[in-house]
């Protein structure tokens, strides 16, 4: 069928919405456990995959964090750097940087219109979509390096046809346990589908369940692994409102490293440590990148990249405080967290709703009892409905009320706290993007209004 119209920019993302099957939306049944679409859709579109190179990031949690500090990095040492990430927050160029820079606009439009018949014939999901569309863009920006972050898995990822020149696992925990396989070493294996032949791979956390699985493939594919918490021990030395400073030992040769950096979140000990090792990797790769640019761009990952929803702080006074943790281990980091003396003196209002595929019964087991909760749901089917939610929560013991959406659990938080509480919104990347785009919007009305 041939379009004569060209789309605007509003339709092709309403196209991109629209045709597809969308695993945000429905859950499993938008996976395609092959990669013959992708492939095709590629194929079509001159194989913009084999245009650049790359970095390609998995792991069941800290993959988000990790993509963006490298590609803080690779900015910082001057290199011209894709960033493709999922899911997005707010918009979704989000998921496709250029140094930074959500995806143009236009490119975004040219793309659609360009391709639209192909798109019809191939039928991809909306994420090989997605994945393809940042592929061709990071080609036709000519970027130097990509950081390409998985959606889901590894192995069967879209994102899997790239040759990266490192392959770097955050960890392992169980999430996704329909699709991926009920035991560590099952998802293991899956994450592990991102090794390449001959191409470094860097684990950013050493597990007994996983060591063997890991070994097979590196062995397989003739390649070293590097594990980052062998080559980097770390501690949090200082922590306040902005920054937080860490100091690393590396083992190899006892030199102390100490880094400030914008990120919050104890959790980004890991995250950094992971990606101080995928760079000490490059750099013997030949890359012009260092410690001394590693400590420059941790300072200001969120100023280079736009890295949102990771322990944010959105407001002060009452301090809200965003996360897109959503999984069990996200959930148990984010209550480590709560626990840190700044926060555990406030009384905590949490806003919490997950999707239905997660194992929420256990989620939720791991966040504080005694904070007051507000139960929401995010305005997607696959949202976990929020009655449920709240008939688990209780089950558990835990106090708190039913909202139909974000804005208002956000509302009823902010009204019922005070000025020197906390409120926490998490549970999923859909929670978080809803609540941020309503209290950015606030602000933004706020402003106005001031004028």
């Amino acid at each position: 069928m041939h379009h004569e119209v060209p789309l605007d920019y509003e339709s092709a993302i309403k196209f991109m919405f629209d045709q597809l099957p969308m695993f945000t939306r429905t859950g499993i049944d938008a996976l395609n456990p092959k990669l013959d679409k992708i492939q095709q859709l590629c194929n079509h579109i001159g194989n913009p995959e084999k245009q650049f190179k790359s970095i390609h990031i998995a792991g069941t949690n800290g993959k988000g964090s990790t993509s963006h500090i490298l590609a803080a990095c690779l900015q910082e040492a001057g290199y011209k750097t894709g960033l493709y990430t999922s899911p997005h927050l707010i918009d979704l160029r989000e998921r496709i940087r250029v140094d930074g820079q959500l995806l143009d606009k236009q490119l975004l439009t040219l793309f659609i219109n360009t391709f639209r018949d192909i798109i019809d014939t191939v039928m991809p999901s909306y994420f090989e979509l997605n994945v393809a569309l940042a592929f061709w863009a990071f080609a036709k920006e000519k970027v130097d390096i990509a950081i390409i972050e998985t959606g889901l898995g590894g192995r069967w990822d879209s994102t899997n046809i790239i040759i990266p020149e490192i392959s770097v696992i955050t960890n392992i925990s169980l999430d996704h346990t329909h699709i991926l396989g009920h035991t560590i070493p099952e998802i293991a294996a899956e994450k592990a589908g991102i090794i390449k032949e001959k191409k470094p791979v860097i684990i950013g956390l050493s597990q007994d369940e996983t060591a063997a699985v890991f070994s097979r493939y590196a062995i397989l594919n003739h390649t070293q692994l590097i594990y980052a918490d062998i080559m980097f021990d770390g501690a949090i030395v200082r922590t306040d409102a902005a920054s937080q400073t860490i100091k690393f030992v590396d083992t190899r040769n006892y030199n102390i490293i100490e880094i400030e950096t914008d990120l919050l979140g104890s959790f980004q000990a890991d995250n950094l440590k992971t990606s101080l090792a995928t760079i000490v990797t490059l750099q013997s790769l030949g890359w012009n990148v260092d410690l001394d640019i590693f400590k420059r761009a941790v300072t200001k990952v969120k100023a280079l990249t736009g890295l949102r929803g990771r322990w944010e702080t959105v407001q002060t006074a009452p301090l809200v405080i965003a996360d897109v943790a959503h999984n069990p281990n996200g959930m148990s980091m984010v209550t480590q967290q709560l626990q840190h003396p700044q926060f555990s003196q406030k009384q905590q209002h949490i806003i919490v709703g997950f999707v239905a595929d997660k194992d929420v019964k256990e989620a939720l087991s791991l966040l504080p009892q005694d904070a007051r909760y507000y139960f929401t749901q995010a305005a997607i089917p696959r949202a976990l409905n929020v009655a449920e939610l709240q008939a688990l929560a209780q089950e558990q013991g835990m106090e708190g009320s039913a909202y139909p959406t974000v804005d208002l659990a956000l509302e009823a938080a902010l009204h019922h706290c005070d000025e020197a509480d906390l409120i926490l919104i998490t549970g999923s990347f859909f929670i978080v993007g809803e609540a941020l785009e309503y209290l950015d919007n606030k602000k933004t009305n706020n402003k106005k209004i001031a004028i």
